[in-house]
């Protein structure tokens, strides 16, 4: 399977000061922890439940624990926004540790409660910090992306207006893509009914998911898997001067080879990242997407 680099060549190493602007993000940006790390993104955590259990995520779960739980479960993962007081506490802690204002960049409004929490949150250290919340209108690595962008232009001294504008410029601009392997998750879900479902897996039918305006929107379907990857990889390639791509998956075994297919038409470096529980309770194991910038 193929492998991220700890930091894209985009995102060079960075020492980041106390008095400084920090990016507070979920944990649906499916960020690598080495990443985070680095770009000192704080990463709050949602809630996975299964089978009646609760996990907190990127703490008590990891990928590979959270696809095997998966695949022994009769239902679908749920999946919880944090409480405010999680983004509360966070925001205390960067206070205390310095730092002049904090941007929050969340999972799409349209999506989850999650940004609510971070807005009171936000209200309740008004006092302390100041701090502004962004919708990203987007989620798994196309957040991720958005958030390592705006904690690159922190690290090199951009002022918070500064990165708030940066962060609200690229949700407008950021596009996510992907290819749906199973209808298992709907199915489990009661999104699609089980002789529907059945139907399509008989016809080996991969829906395509797009990300826009915030929501997840039906963006075709293909008849096989290896025609779902084409059409991804056509996406990639009507984007002119792409600098830099992320690919998401779920666990795919096909992934180096989407990978090779996408590298003709990316001019840098092209970033794997792994869909954590958030997404993949509702997309589902063998996803495989791509996240990126246009210019406009």
């Amino acid at each position: 399977m193929a492998k991220a680099s700890a930091i894209p060549a985009s995102y060079p190493a960075c020492f980041v000061s106390t008095n400084h602007v920090r990016i507070v993000t979920d944990s649906a940006c499916d960020l690598p922890q080495t990443v985070a790390d680095e770009l000192a993104i704080e990463i709050v955590p949602l809630t996975i439940r299964i089978d009646g259990n609760e996990y907190i995520d990127r703490k008590d779960l990891s990928v590979e624990e959270f696809w095997a739980k998966c695949a022994a479960s009769p239902t679908l993962p749920e999946t919880a926004a944090p409480a405010p007081g999680q983004f509360e506490n966070t925001y205390r802690e960067l206070a205390a540790d310095g730092a002049s204002s904090v941007v929050t960049i969340s999972l799409s409004g349209a999506l989850s409660a999650t940004m609510q929490s971070a807005e009171l949150a936000a209200r309740s250290v008004a006092d302390l910090i100041p701090v502004t919340v962004i919708d990203s209108r987007s989620v798994t690595l196309g957040l991720g992306a958005i958030v390592a962008s705006c904690a690159r232009l922190a690290a090199d001294g951009g002022t918070h207006d500064e990165v708030v504008a940066h962060a609200r410029d690229l949700a407008g601009r950021t596009h996510v893509w992907g290819a749906l392997d199973t209808l298992d998750n709907l199915k489990k879900g009661g999104r699609i009914g089980g002789a529907k479902a059945l139907l399509a897996s008989a016809l080996a039918i991969k829906p395509i998911i797009e990300v826009r305006d915030g929501k997840v929107e039906q963006g075709g379907k293909q008849r096989t898997r290896s025609k779902a990857l084409a059409f991804l990889v056509e996406k990639v390639a009507a984007v002119d001067g792409l600098d830099s791509l992320f690919v998401l998956q779920a666990d795919c075994r096909d992934v180096d080879q989407f990978v090779d297919m996408l590298r003709p038409h990316v001019d840098g470096e092209i970033v794997v990242g792994d869909i954590g529980p958030v997404v993949g309770s509702h997309a589902g194991r063998g996803t495989i997407g791509v996240a990126f910038f246009t210019r406009t």
